[in-house]
């Protein structure tokens, strides 16, 4: 690998030189906040465990700051972009402070939501800035759609950070927290400061990490139905597991029925479980369906 020049990367001047040309000003729709320190972009690739084999997807690479430190790193880049000026730029960027490494550059001019396919080999990580209005759905349609991404790191808002890696029993634990873990081991895995964006946010943010999990979770529910117990629990979830899946199973004395045979107490909460124990009531629930299915022919 060809090593870039040191001042290949984006500082702020860079940066707002850059946006200044462009005529772009970050958006709070679209959740825009410019990362502009070079420091900061190679620790999160360092922090990404980003190997020389790797092929990243980068999910709203922006003016480019993380994209070209994921390029010193990784054996290619795939960067997904909405934005229709942004997107335009990009490529001119990189082939002009990366050249040697621009071959390894991919574009995708699309809304992540409606992303099903990627140029080139499959990726093994995501590495990602996400725009905070938007980041629990980008994260889960990806890791959905793409099960060959490994590892994972994002910079979410710290609150949002802290809902993805929290135990079953935290008071944030809620829909993020299980749906991630269906998918990966996840942690918190460090914070960045506010003065490290243009234009700076007015709240803190965090680094998630997510380890794909070597063997997917032991049930015979599919993931929407996991999901649809997960759905119903934390929709109302204040009440017992036995009042808050009672639309769900059809009545709280299916609900019950499928919780005793799951293991899980009708007293329970929602935050109190584990994402395995939520497939085990799907599991059950869709056994229960059978079985009426079946007594009625």
């Amino acid at each position: 690998m060809t090593s870039p020049t040191p001042d290949a990367l984006l500082g702020p001047a860079e940066i707002r030189e850059l946006a200044g040309a462009l005529g772009v000003r970050p958006t709070k729709q679209r959740g825009q906040n410019f990362v502009i320190d070079a420091n900061t972009v190679r620790r999160i690739v360092r922090t990404a465990g980003v190997r020389p084999d790797d092929v990243v997807v980068e999910v709203g690479p922006g003016l480019g700051s993380l994209t070209l430190a994921l390029l010193e790193a990784a054996d290619a880049v795939i960067a997904v972009e909405i934005d229709d000026v942004l997107a335009g730029a990009l490529p001119a960027t990189i082939a002009a402070r990366m050249p040697t490494r621009a071959g390894r550059f991919s574009l995708v001019h699309s809304d992540a939501m409606q992303v099903r396919e990627l140029p080139g080999a499959d990726p093994t990580a995501l590495v990602a800035n996400l725009p905070y209005n938007v980041a629990v759905p980008v994260l889960l349609h990806m890791l959905e759609t793409f099960p060959t991404i490994e590892r994972t790191l994002v910079m979410v808002q710290a609150e949002v950070a802290d809902r993805l890696a929290a135990p079953p029993g935290s008071k944030v634990y809620g829909v993020p927290s299980v749906k991630a873990n269906w998918y990966a081991d996840v942690k918190r895995a460090g914070s960045i400061g506010r003065n490290v964006f243009w234009p700076a946010p007015n709240v803190d943010s965090g680094l998630v990490s997510l380890t794909r999990r070597t063997e997917p979770i032991k049930t015979t529910a599919s993931r929407r139905e996991v999901f649809a117990v997960v759905d119903a629990a934390f929709a109302q979830r204040r009440k017992t597991l036995r009042a808050a899946l009672a639309g769900w199973a059809g009545s709280a004395a299916a609900a019950e029925t499928a919780l005793v045979a799951a293991g899980v107490s009708p007293q329970a909460r929602g935050e109190s479980l584990t994402v395995e124990e939520f497939a085990r009531i799907a599991e059950n629930r869709a056994g229960e369906n059978e079985n009426e299915e079946s007594a009625a022919k």
